[in-house]
């Protein structure tokens, strides 16, 4: 957990450098963006959305855990009754998860500088980049409306 976040911290400092760094070589002057930049935003903002949300997923694990443990404790007849909504639990804890795994692996691999110096492998790897980034996204927000939705129902 303390490495996840420190990884997401340090990704972040370098998020925020970076774009500092831009809006000063820039100035008031606005540049067309290339290829490779419009998809270095799109990856950035697929890992804005996703990861803000991720922080959410250690909680949802926990509580998750905790309703699993606690349907184990109830008598045998309610334990039975109780089965459909315990099989619905252990199977957010797996997309929860995943989805922190997901995360993690995306940020441990990315990475920001990768090609510079050669843009057609610059465009390939971010393009890779998106395509993993968005599914990452699409992981970690599932995740999240099923939780939202399986932890709220009512056995």
């Amino acid at each position: 957990m303390k490495k996840a976040f420190l990884v997401s911290s340090a990704f972040l400092l370098l998020v925020i450098t970076a774009c500092n760094n831009a809006d000063k070589k820039t100035g008031d002057i606005k540049h067309p963006m290339t290829k490779a930049d419009s998809l270095e935003k799109d990856v950035l903002d697929g890992h804005d959305i996703a990861m803000p949300k991720s922080m959410k997923i250690p909680d949802l694990q926990k509580e998750t855990k905790r309703l699993i443990d606690s349907l184990g404790k109830l008598p045998a007849k309610a334990r039975e009754a109780a089965a459909p909504y315990k099989e619905k639990l252990e199977a957010l804890l797996k997309d929860l998860d995943y989805a922190s795994f997901a995360m993690d692996k995306w940020m441990e691999e990315y990475s920001f500088d990768s090609a510079r110096d050669n843009i057609e492998q610059r465009i390939k790897y971010l393009t890779e980049e998106k395509i993993k980034v968005n599914k990452v996204k699409e992981v970690v927000l599932g995740s999240l409306a099923k939780a939202d939705s399986i932890l709220k129902a009512k056995l």
